[in-house]
């Protein structure tokens, strides 16, 4: 394991506590952070700083209940870390369970989180 790979696994360890401060810690101060996913959801869009950083990780639990949140693959390539993972949540605008594999895309510099893209099969969520 490198050091990108640690640091996005430790930013895993904090959001599984619920500890924001913790990954904030670990994302540099001028942030390239985007969820690509549907404009419906609150979560989606791009980030640039901690403020707004923060804001994605407020919204998360406004709009899907979480209950299952695995991260299973971790693959590094230099400063850039892939992660496989699934979920199961709960929608709750619209009270349906749904399930679905999700990839995260690092990049890591000087032991920052410096870029984050993360994608996951909408479609399952709209129950589509």
């Amino acid at each position: 394991m490198g050091a990108a790979t640690a640091v996005v696994q430790q930013a895993y360890t904090a959001f599984g506590q619920g500890n924001i401060p913790a990954i904030l810690d670990l994302v540099a101060e001028k942030v390239d952070w985007e969820f690509v996913g549907s404009e419906n959801l609150p979560y989606a869009g791009l980030r640039r700083d901690h403020i707004e950083v923060a804001a994605f990780f407020a919204a998360l639990p406004l709009a899907d209940a979480i209950h299952v949140f695995e991260p299973r693959e971790f693959i590094e390539a230099g400063e850039h870390v892939i992660v496989l993972g699934w979920e199961q949540s709960t929608a709750l605008d619209t009270n349906e369970d749904f399930a679905s594999e999700w990839v995260h895309v690092f990049t890591v510099r000087n032991g920052k989180i410096t870029r984050w893209r993360g994608f996951f099969n909408t479609a399952a969520r709209y129950g589509l």
